[in-house]
């Protein structure tokens, strides 16, 4: 893995948004300590241990006149100068010396969002109808200590490669002749 971004913020709170600045933090298989969730049905869990989401959308939504910063969105960490479209399902992230991350899947849009957008439109969250402009959860493989300017190095082989090498051969039957 090579680096090709870092942590531009790490975030917390108690169960809601925004979430708060912090310069570090340790992260288990449950997330950021000291983070909380008040709702375990869409957020939180091993699947969902970390959120994350880059700078460059959230300026990019500051220039469409939104009133967004790092950690409105509930994200647990703001990365900055990350290719970003490479941070799929699948995806295995280092971030500073230890901590190795696979991205699960992308956050649904959550209506407490709305509050940030001049129009309400939370949805502008939405995989499904903005992609690439999705929060992204993720699983802790590796635990370790984060730290604000912790480099962020991108696995280069890509998930679909990564599964067709884990996976084992398919065995088609064949009919027999006659």
């Amino acid at each position: 893995m090579a680096a090709c971004g870092a942590v531009f913020q790490i975030n917390v709170s108690r169960g809601s948004v925004p979430k708060r600045a912090i310069a570090s933090a340790t992260v288990d298989a449950r997330g950021v300590l000291g983070d909380a969730q008040t709702d375990l049905r869409h957020h939180g869990g091993p699947e969902r241990a970390l959120c994350l989401f880059p700078l460059e959308l959230i300026r990019s939504l500051q220039a469409e006149g939104h009133d967004i910063e790092p950690g409105h969105l509930g994200e647990n960490v703001t990365t900055v100068d990350l290719d970003w479209q490479r941070v799929v399902p699948g995806a295995r992230l280092r971030l500073g010396d230890r901590l190795v991350i696979v991205i699960t899947g992308y956050a649904a849009p959550c209506w407490k969002n709305a509050r940030w957008f001049t129009d309400g439109d939370f949805n502008r969250l939405n995989q499904q109808s903005q992609p690439g402009r999705s929060r992204v959860y993720a699983r802790v493989l590796v635990p370790g200590d984060l730290r604000t300017g912790d480099p962020i190095a991108l696995d280069k082989e890509s998930a679909a490669v990564r599964v067709a090498r884990t996976q084992p051969p398919t065995l088609r039957w064949r009919p027999p002749a006659g």
